[in-house]
């Protein structure tokens, strides 16, 4: 069996076993907790990374060391990064629908979410700069 095939069995097995953990303590009245929510966010991260990059010793699909890896990176943090801000965005709609006031946390996370990706562009194109002159 294939490297690749034994990330995705292992992973996908631990997220599913936490993913039913989670089910298991909603359905039974107990609370979950940061440790649940994080555990979940870290496996189901490495399961779609297994899913995703192809390893070198197999030779299949893409590589996350490639060009063409690197580049579906650039592409997806970005898309994500506007995709999250669209999340936090409802959020503080919901929040001022349901309490007729939006959260100070959540409008402050939301303009720190608008200017980061500027923020970032702009220390990036710093250094480039300094590099050449």
């Amino acid at each position: 069996m294939k490297i690749k095939h034994w990330k995705m069995t292992l992973t996908g097995a631990a997220a599913f076993i936490v993913l039913a953990t989670v089910i298991y303590r909603t359905a039974t009245g107990r609370d979950i907790g940061l440790n649940d929510i994080a555990s979940l966010g870290a496996v189901t991260i490495l399961f779609l990374s297994a899913l995703t990059w192809g390893t070198k010793e197999d030779r299949d699909g893409v590589r996350e060391d490639e060009e063409l890896g690197r580049r579906i990176t650039e592409q997806s943090s970005k898309v994500g990064y506007f995709i999250l801000t669209l999340f936090i965005l409802v959020a503080v709609g919901i929040d001022q629908w349901v309490h007729e006031k939006p959260s100070l946390l959540l409008l402050s996370l939301l303009g720190l979410s608008m200017v980061t990706l500027p923020f970032i562009e702009w220390v990036h194109m710093r250094k480039y700069r300094t590099t050449e002159d």
